[in-house]
């Protein structure tokens, strides 16, 4: 077994796929199970009231006393989430935007500001309407360029939020160079790596100081389990963010914010993992590197095949040359993951090619093992009206796709039939 240093330090891409399934080999032997078992307990007991007594007060390492803020199950999938992360810890939660809210809702308060990509996942743009309800100021910049990101900041900027991979239309910030912003001017930099992976890439090489997952998507992989996690890097410095808990600025300082996470997002707000979905997703993460392998390489060729029919106009997709960002996605992502979108020269005909698709199957969500279609305007994003969109770059048209496990070949041939 390897120390948790040496886990640190021995993290690589190249053995990335024997590193996470023999993961819970470090974790304590419970009679001989090979995986990881699952604990359902709601309460845990302590050897003497000292040690519970320690445990709360955060004195101490020790299985939570009451499984709203983690059981031993959640713990292992936390600590393994935090390992190929390359960060030092973690905190599971029931949902990715329960991950989401947990943090913005536990490290601001009225009257701070925050800089976020105006490109974003629905739910996540939904959620900061809701923030600006409760007195956060909000400022949606077109992160691609570092300028504007500056540009929006002022004495009251807290952090900067992005998503590697904007959802549905690929935009990409400009991650490097926010990151070097953020260090400088001791900004938090949280960003979404939900769609690209751990095994794709690591936020921590563009200086995140939080990392924000659906576990939902690329991680469990299998479209039957929600989940979502909040993994700290180790590159902030807690000591100068203010609002931070007194009672929480005790021990090492690197643990206090996910630790207000932790207690106010699960303790307090109940967004809490079961120890059943955390172990399916210790299974699904299991092949993670597979899958992504696999998604992302046929991403690309049904991405480049769409890219060459009469009869789309747009593709987005960061891995093909066209991409405004591709430069970037080559030189910091392994691959270019599961997620592209496409617009036809007929926006009003999206409908009915997609009526016609065979092997697709017509549904929203994420990262399946099936490959999902939607037309976006009319659905996941109708709630925002025809003006967000248009600032958004959702055309009516626009169609985004989750490529799965099945063969290019196959998908290309529905969309083929489709577009004739």
């Amino acid at each position: 077994m390897k120390s948790e240093d040496t886990q640190k330090t021995e993290n690589s891409n190249d053995h990335f796929a024997s590193d996470v399934v023999h993961f819970d080999r470090n974790l304590p032997e419970v009679n001989g199970a090979i995986h990881y078992p699952v604990h359902p307990s709601t309460q845990y007991t302590f050897s003497s009231v000292e040690e519970l007594i320690s445990v709360f007060q955060g004195k101490k390492k020790g299985n939570s006393p009451y499984s709203r803020q983690g059981t031993p199950t959640t713990a292992a999938l936390e600590a393994k989430l935090a390992y190929i992360e390359g960060g030092d810890s973690a905190v599971a939660f029931a949902t990715g935007m329960a991950a989401i809210a947990a943090v913005f809702n536990t490290l601001l308060k009225a009257g701070d500001h925050i800089v976020v990509s105006k490109y974003l996942f629905g739910n996540t743009a939904s959620f900061f309407n809701t923030l600006e309800g409760f007195g956060v100021l909000v400022s949606r910049v077109d992160a691609s360029c570092v300028d504007n990101v500056i540009q929006a900041c002022t004495d009251k900027t807290r952090l900067v939020f992005v998503e590697t991979i904007a959802n549905p239309g690929t935009q990409m910030p400009d991650l490097s160079a926010i990151g070097d912003y953020c260090e400088a001017k001791n900004l938090l930099y949280i960003v979404d790596n939900t769609i690209l992976s751990p095994y794709l890439f690591q936020p921590k090489r563009v200086k995140a100081s939080l990392v924000i997952h659906s576990l939902t998507k690329s991680v469990a992989g299998q479209g039957q389990i929600l989940g979502g996690v909040v993994v700290n890097t180790g590159l902030f410095d807690w000591t100068k963010y203010p609002h931070i808990f007194e009672g929480y600025r005790t021990g090492d300082a690197n643990k206090w914010g996910l630790m207000q996470v932790r207690k106010k997002g699960l303790r307090d707000m109940g967004a809490t993992l079961t120890s059943h979905s955390a172990h399916m997703i210790s299974l699904g993460l299991e092949t993670l590197a597979i899958r992504m392998d696999k998604s992302s390489e046929t991403a690309l060729a049904v991405a480049r095949f769409l890219n060459s029919h009469p009869k789309v106009s747009k593709v987005h997709y960061p891995m093909i040359e066209e991409h405004p960002s591709h430069q970037q996605a080559k030189a910091l992502f392994k691959a270019g993951s599961w997620l592209l979108s496409f617009e036809l020269d007929d926006s009003e005909g999206c409908l009915q090619v997609v009526d016609k698709l065979k092997v697709f199957v017509k549904a929203t969500g994420l990262g399946d093992t099936r490959s999902l279609i939607i037309p976006v305007a009319p659905t996941i994003f109708w709630e925002m009206g025809e003006k967000k969109r248009a600032d958004m770059n959702i055309e009516d048209g626009l169609v985004r796709i989750s490529i799965g496990l099945e063969e290019s070949s196959v998908l290309i041939a529905d969309l083929e039939q489709a577009l004739s």
